[in-house]
């Protein structure tokens, strides 16, 4: 028996869990949900309808249907019946005070959880997921990462066809409807009046299965988060569409490029979990590029030009023709493909420029250069060429040559997209369609790798993973996650309004991941002995959760002993008689504080295991004072620069921050010793911290800090 399921295009509630569940039945079952849609707002008064012979269900009915018909398929329609209805009534609501309520039980429920119920997608997901895809009041609500577990479930549900796949067929369809709409009222003479939807992906001219995007890295230095930022954009659109994503190394500047520099990036692509469906190299298409520069030539679209650097330049700021421009094609070919292909002297002291435009509005268009000598060795292709083809003139050939459909580069390239045109104009290339999205400013931070490369030569950093770099290296290296690092690209989305960011937005995000899952230990910065006169005799070890709001992290030991240490600062904020609390054990009370030039130096105190915490003003971290603790580094960072946001003409060598690390020498509980490198953990009333390096030959455990959006370091800079 077949079903046909009509889905209303402009119900205030797009009926995605019915759509979804349709797709999980195409695509598991012999049978067949053939999908209409309509350009309505309802269909017989219900957002969708499910036909199956003579029966007909509309609206919460059919969900239940399908679930009825297709149980192996559409599983936990028994146990999901409360959540298909929390979907389909308390998701539904535009009226964001009510929603909050129902967002807020959900997010809570998915703390721990993968999905809604069990271990599989289940119904539960599909009504839920549904219910928040089809309400227009939930898209920034994703993006902005606002309920946390909710996103993260939602996107991982995303990347499964069946769930994600259903927008890009809703917008296709509702596409063709619309264009077969509009052709029938032409014929007969009327026009209708058709209202675009606000989809949240809609790239112009894209069509399911046919998406082509790539991420083109110049293999000059460590990716850095604007390059992530525009890699997982682009795979995200490549996903949304089941297109391909090009991961092309833009090799074109031999000066520039190293293999280090390549496998770096491929590695920290990797990490992201970004893998193209193809690699490739401009250097690739090296021949066919010459062949194309050649052809603009011989059509007297581009000129040899020997004019001096400094000249040429002040030339295209003033609107200037070149003398070199009207030189014959003869002369033009000769010194290409024989002076500078052989890179001779003569060859060296020419450049090849697209003969466009001298004086145009858009400096961009004033003969751009294509071509320049370099007679560095090119790390793929030796010594074969002495010539190189600019980005510029790359970026278009290569795109059009592999297939690309959607060109995604960031805002700072929109006024060379008419330069991007005409070079496929001029070659009579395919065309490319150009989606421009804003780049990523943090303050006080510089994204150029020139600069970055500074910093590193000049010793101001260790390398390009310095955890004060804004490489993916630098920022894994502090302690984001990658989790954290996409959250915060997708909420960020192909936005082109350009923000300068404070890093506390990225970091606030990393949080949310890393709070419910990071052990906590203990740690003790410049120690104050406490002898407890009533005391265990001696030390008693007891196993303690990791993570009181979450078992399945783990257990750790504590050592109970009669004397303890706690941090200086703590110790100075107590008084006599004080009693307080110490964090997992209880109560105690000083009998006598020792203080020396207003610090204190030691302190003895008795046991109150029956008072009451809620009474103390001070709740104390501590460690059994024995030889099980471990010593650490605590390590803290600053920006490399001063200055928020550098205007033009600023020198940032003159905004360079004098003091950029600190250190905080330490003790911490014997449970360190299990870590490994690379491990987050919360050190309780100091913040998170990354293992970076292990103790070995009598030194410390060295931890970086991880900001969380909000603290202000005690050991350096506010985060």
């Amino acid at each position: 028996m077949s079903y046909t399921l009509a889905i209303a295009a402009k119900a205030p509630i797009v009926a995605y869990p019915a759509l979804i569940a349709a797709a999980f039945i195409n695509t598991q079952t012999d049978a067949t949900v053939k999908i209409d849609f309509i350009d309505e707002k309802d269909v017989e008064g219900a957002s969708s309808k499910l036909t199956k012979g003579d029966e007909s269900f509309k609206g919460d009915q059919v969900l239940d249907k399908l679930a009825s018909d297709f149980p192996s398929v559409l599983i936990g329609a028994e146990a999901s019946k409360e959540w298909i209805e929390f979907g389909q009534n308390e998701l539904s609501v535009k009226d964001f005070k009510k929603l909050s309520v129902s967002l807020e039980k959900l997010d809570a429920h998915l703390n721990y959880r993968s999905f809604v119920l069990g271990y599989r997608t289940s119904l539960a997901d599909i009504a839920a997921w549904g219910s928040i895809r089809g309400n227009a009041v939930m898209t920034s609500i994703i993006r902005n990462q606002t309920y946390i577990n909710i996103s993260r479930w939602f996107s991982f549900l995303e990347t499964d066809k069946r769930f994600g796949g259903v927008l890009a067929l809703f917008t296709e369809a509702i596409a063709e409807v619309r264009k077969q709409a509009k052709a029938q009222a032409t014929s007969s003479g009327k026009k209708k009046e058709t209202h675009k939807a606000n989809f949240e992906i809609n790239l112009q001219d894209a069509v399911d299965g046919q998406v082509v995007t790539r991420f083109p890295p110049e293999p000059s230095g460590y990716l850095h988060i604007g390059h992530a930022k525009a890699a997982i954009l682009n795979k995200y659109f490549a996903d949304q569409y089941h297109g391909k994503l090009i991961i092309r190394f833009d090799d074109t500047n031999p000066s520039k490029e190293r293999v280090e520099f390549q496998d770096s990036i491929i590695e920290d692509l990797r990490l992201l979990g970004i893998k193209g469906d193809r690699t490739t190299y401009s250097s690739d298409y090296f021949e066919k590029m010459y062949e194309l520069c050649i052809q603009l030539i011989k059509e007297g679209k581009a000129y040899a030009d020997d004019t001096v650097q400094e000249k040429m330049r002040q030339e295209r700021m003033d609107g200037i023709p070149s003398e070199r421009r009207e030189r014959s094609v003869e002369e033009n070919l000769n010194i290409f493909t024989e002076e500078m292909k052989n890179g001779t002297e003569e060859g060296i002291k020419n450049c090849i420029r697209a003969k466009m435009s001298y004086d145009n509005p858009n400096k961009a268009l004033r003969d751009p250069v294509i071509y320049r000598c370099n007679l560095t060795p090119h790390h793929r292709t030796g010594t074969e060429w002495k010539m190189y083809p600019t980005y510029d003139f790359c970026v278009p050939i290569v795109d059009s040559i592999e297939g690309v459909t959607h060109a995604l580069r960031t805002i700072e390239y929109r006024d060379r997209n008419p330069q991007y045109e005409w070079f496929l104009n001029a070659l009579n290339l395919r065309k490319v369609h150009i989606w421009d999205f804003a780049r990523v400013n943090f303050v006080r931070t510089l994204l150029s790798k020139r600069k970055l490369q500074w910093f590193v030569d000049k010793g101001y950093v260790s390398n390009w993973d310095d955890p004060r770099f804004p490489t993916v290296r630098g920022v894994r290296r502090r302690g984001m996650t990658v989790e954290g690092l996409k959250n915060f690209v997708i909420a960020q989305g192909p936005s082109r309004n350009i923000i300068n960011l404070d890093w506390s937005v990225i970091w606030a995000l990393n949080k949310k991941i890393i709070d419910p899952i990071a052990p906590r230990h203990t740690s003790i910065v410049n120690p104050v002995k406490i002898h407890l006169i009533d005391g265990p005799e001696k030390p008693v070890t007891e196993k303690k959760p990791k993570h009181k709001k979450n078992p399945d992290v783990g257990e750790k030991d504590v050592i109970y002993a009669k004397d303890i240490i706690i941090d200086q600062e703590d110790a100075d904020s107590l008084e006599d008689d004080e009693e307080f609390t110490l964090m997992d054990w209880g109560n105690i009370i000083i009998t006598k504080l020792l203080k020396e030039d207003g610090k204190v130096q030691s302190i003895e105190a008795k046991l109150n295991l029956d008072g009451d915490f809620r009474k103390t003003k001070h709740k104390i971290t501590w460690l059994a004072d024995t030889e099980d603790n471990v010593e650490v580094d605590l390590v803290d960072f600053d920006h490399l620069i001063t200055k928020d946001k550098l205007d033009e003409g600023d020198d940032f060598e003159n905004f360079i921050t004098p003091d950029t690390e600190f250190h905080a020498a330490g003790l911490a509980d014997l449970n360190i010793k299990l870590l490994e490198v690379g491990d987050i953990i919360q050190f309780e009333r100091k913040g998170y911290y990354r293992l970076d390096k292990k103790g070995e030959s009598g030194k410390p455990y060295v931890f970086f800090t991880i900001p969380d959006g909000k603290t202000v370091s005690k050991y350096g800079a506010a985060k």
